[in-house]
């Protein structure tokens, strides 16, 4: 399995200036569609009843990249480092916005999805950064005791400027425009966030279509840890919220939170050479970009099946 995924570290996707620069546009569209979504009244609401959308900063912020470095370190015998920085690039981003509808259909409490995707939205500028290079590090210096791979340099402050960029401006934008244009907003946020959905889906497909046929050669191994990795996202979400004893609506949308990240985020970084440059990493991080691509896909999979089963079972609380 693990000579298997070597294959993948050779993947090299390279944009050129113009074309990560279509990237990061899009990118901003993207941030730019799910602030319009986050109304000025949100962060007032979380005063009236914080204890839940705490819960959920924690899970999101401090347990799910813990659970994704033991599961990374558990299966290190079988998964390269480039496969494992991959899981934990993807639990350092923020929640996906997606997660506010899945919450919806399980009959959670929408209000706390919403609160919890514009907060982890919000910080993401400053948390993905942390936790990516907190974790990698460590994951990083602990394999490298127990086999002469060398001790990776994870980056920090570029991608802390790279995401200030890319997200900050974006977002700031977007609160301002719905603030000062209400009604303009109401018609034009549901018809942005999908068509910024579609256009990064596109760019995922044209990116990774000279690729295809080696990652249909390993979509077993793949799938198998991407299976893994979101099934214990969703567990942590739900355990979480169980062990904290909210409430049955809040413990559905929690877990559909946890377990739906933003991967989209994780492969502009991963395309961005200020943040990978390919004369340090040497071009070897395809293990990452296929795990971060594969989990946006499987995220929607498993979150409509989950929100699916909630769906099916009445609220008894």
């Amino acid at each position: 399995m693990k000579e298997q995924l070597e294959a993948l570290n050779s993947v090299i996707l390279n944009f050129g200036e113009g074309g990560m620069m279509i990237v990061n546009i899009i990118l901003a569209f993207v941030m730019f569609g799910v602030a319009l979504g986050i109304k000025p009244g949100t962060f007032k609401d979380l005063l009236k009843n914080p204890k839940s959308v705490i819960v959920g900063v924690l899970l999101q912020w401090i347990a799910l990249p813990a659970v994704t470095f033991l599961i990374a370190l558990a299966l290190s015998p079988m998964i390269t480092p480039m496969i494992a920085l991959g899981m934990l690039l993807v639990a350092s981003c923020p929640g996906g916005n997606i997660s506010n509808f899945m919450s919806s259909l399980s009959r959670g409490n929408v209000e706390l999805s919403i609160s919890m995707s514009a907060i982890s939205t919000a910080f993401a500028p400053l948390i993905t950064p942390f936790n990516f290079f907190f974790w990698g590090t460590l994951y990083s210096q602990v394999v490298s005791l127990r086999s002469d791979i060398p001790t990776l340099v994870i980056p920090f402050f570029p991608m802390l400027e790279q995401i200030l960029l890319l997200l900050g401006v974006p977002i700031v934008l977007g609160l301002i425009f719905a603030r000062y244009f209400p009604n303009a907003t109401k018609k034009i946020t549901k018809p942005a966030q999908v068509f910024s959905i579609l256009l990064f889906l596109g760019m995922v497909i044209v990116s990774f279509s000279q690729n295809f046929q080696l990652f249909l050669d390993n979509i077993f191994y793949v799938f198998f840890i991407v299976l893994i990795h979101n099934a214990a996202a969703l567990g942590s979400g739900y355990l979480g919220a169980k062990l904290a004893k909210v409430s049955q609506a809040d413990r559905r949308s929690l877990t559909i939170e946890i377990g739906i990240q933003n991967s989209g985020l994780g492969l502009v970084l991963l395309f961005n050479p200020a943040i990978f440059p390919p004369e340090i990493w040497h071009g070897h991080y395809g293990g990452m970009l296929f795990i971060t691509a594969w989990w946006g896909i499987w995220h929607i999979i498993s979150g409509l099946t989950v929100s699916s089963l909630f769906r099916r079972t009445p609220l008894t609380e």
